[in-house]
């Protein structure tokens, strides 16, 4: 049996009736329901009867929108146009468990979907449902965030919805001395929005991602039931929902792992014109028991005047020979590192910080320092974003790329994308860091490669609207879509995280063999695929006979 449920003999016999149906029906993409790759395109469906009038007459603690609901057609990525029929405002999760069993029981006379919806982050209209429900979890802002401490052996959390803000819990958690463990590089999103993916920042090399540092989450799943998991509760639900896409159901609320949470933070950055030195470097450091709290690196192809950009946030080690290093025309590597301390430990601060260094081949004149406080340093793309939401250049197009890249394949993968593909980056900063799975959880939803040690590498670029450039949109997706048919090369065992695909035989391939295991929980836990449609995995389940 795959999990025991808690349903009555009744419900059991109909789910089985449900699922024998569903295996005749199958899920298999439909194209049609798929969105072209031109920007702001609408999927050519027909139109879908959406049961509003019958939604209209529901009484939430919250309320439905049936009117006005253009924010919830866009996202981050800035190319999908997807309008909903109705936005749904929750207050409380019965509103949530409301809305997705009326769906449910519409059942295959109905093509409805619904799509949880954070801070609309997501890049490929994930977040979105065509002529569907969008559940806009910023508004659902309960339970208010409790803190439980550390008793016994019992280590510290914070309990929070699923619609809370990652870096208003920093903000809460540090007047207790406390912090999650895990981040993402940008803090203004929402808990159920990066546990769905993963959440990888330059912490996960120790602590995981952001789903291996849950204890319990609350889920309403594709069937409007709620239901609490954990790893001894309901675990197939609780490691499926992790990673999981949407898929499975929506995350409402999530218990988070805490840790003290340091003061101040040691920020360095140093450069590399030798990609085995790079990689030698970024390796030892994510293996060795005492390292830098925090690892990334990025990739600097053609910046004029690089260093001299730091200068407004880092200090030179030495500022005379950094004044006469060229980066024009080069393809350079940055070691971007942190060292987190308290003030305890500041009087031998620098002196770890320049023992951990001096086991590293990074070119001497390159190196540069900073020290500013633990959350000026986790929110520090936020910055960016206000400087670039000043010039209007934030609300762009973004067509990110993201892959995991197997340590086997970096080198190959280095040689040809940024010898060859990768011109320049002056479209946005490319990030290459790498994890050890080790130490990971490996029973979640999350797709990684197979091996141990793997790179994240992002290329995270902003494309000029009316530009038909290199900074034009038209330019990047080419340049991504020859990365894209490099990558498919089967020996390189490359993944994308943030996947995005438009064939059932694309998604098959993208899980391998954990493609069983999630379709089998879909079928249990959202037989009639409602929930994220714009992930574009399977088709709603509708009546045989149906356009």
């Amino acid at each position: 049996m795959f999990i025991s449920l808690s349903h009555s003999t009744f419900k059991l016999k109909a789910t089985i009736l449900r699922l024998v149906l569903l295996f005749l029906l199958g899920f298999t993409i439909n194209k049609d329901n798929l969105c072209s790759n031109h920007p702001f395109a609408n999927p050519t469906v027909p139109p879908i009867t959406v049961h509003s009038s019958s939604m209209a007459k529901m009484i939430f603690d919250g309320h439905l929108s049936l009117h006005n609901n253009e924010h919830a057609a866009k996202d981050f990525g800035n190319r999908y146009n997807l309008m909903p029929s109705a936005v749904l405002h929750p207050k409380s999760v019965s509103d949530i468990s409301y809305i997705i069993r009326h769906v449910f029981d519409l059942g295959l006379n109905s093509e409805l979907t619904l799509a949880a919806r954070g801070h609309g982050h997501s890049l490929e209209g994930q977040s979105q449902a065509y002529q569907g429900v969008v559940i806009n979890m910023e508004s659902f802002k309960l339970p208010r965030m409790r803190f439980h401490f550390q008793t016994g052996t019992k280590q510290p959390y914070i309990e929070v919805s699923a619609g809370e803000l990652w870096i208003n819990i920093l903000h809460e958690s540090l007047k207790h001395g406390l912090a999650p463990k895990s981040w993402t590089d940008y803090l203004h999103l929402t808990v159920g929005g990066t546990l769905s993916n993963a959440g990888i920042s330059g912490q996960a090399f120790r602590h995981g991602p952001q789903i291996d540092n849950v204890y319990q989450l609350q889920v309403v799943t594709g069937r409007g039931e709620v239901m609490t998991c954990s790893e001894k509760q309901n675990e197939d639900l609780f490691h499926g929902v992790l990673g999981g896409l949407g898929q499975f159901g929506i995350i409402t609320k999530a218990r988070i792992a805490l840790e003290p949470a340091p003061r101040m933070v040691k920020w360095v950055r140093a450069l590399y014109s030798d990609f085995s030195t790079f990689t030698d470097d970024q390796e030892h450091l994510i293996s060795s028991e005492n390292s830098f709290d925090y690892i990334e690196g990025f990739v600097i192809i053609n910046r004029t005047g690089l260093l001299n950009n730091w200068r407004s946030s880092f200090n030179p080690k030495d500022p005379i020979l950094a004044n006469r290093f060229i980066s024009e025309g080069r393809v350079l590597y940055c070691l971007e590192v942190a060292k987190y301390f308290s003030p305890q430990e500041y009087d031998h601060i620098d002196q770890d910080v320049d023992k951990l260094l001096s086991k590293l081949n990074y070119l001497r004149s390159t190196l540069f320092l900073s020290e500013v406080s633990y959350i000026d340093f986790l929110d520090r793309v936020h910055v960016s974003e206000m400087k670039l939401r000043e010039k209007g250049l934030w609300e762009v197009p973004h067509p990110w790329l993201n892959l995991l890249v197997p340590r086997s394949s970096i080198h190959e993968f280095a040689q040809q994308v940024f010898g060859n593909i990768v011109k320049d980056t002056s479209n946005g900063p490319v990030l290459i860091y790498p994890v050890n799975k080790s130490r990971w959880k490996n029973r979640t939803s999350l797709v990684t490669p197979e091996e141990d040690v793997f790179y994240l590498v992002a290329f995270l670029s902003s494309a000029i609207p009316s530009s038909t450039g290199k900074d034009g949109l038209e330019h990047i997706l080419t340049r991504n879509d020859r990365i894209l048919e490099f990558c498919g090369r089967p020996h390189l065992g490359i993944k994308q995280y943030l996947p995005h695909y438009s064939t059932i035989a694309e998604w098959k391939a993208h899980f391998g063999n954990q493609w069983e295991v999630f379709y089998r929980r879909k079928l249990i836990y959202d037989p009639l695929a409602i929930l994220a449609p714009g992930q574009r995995i399977f088709q709603r389940a509708h009546a045989f006979g149906r356009q």
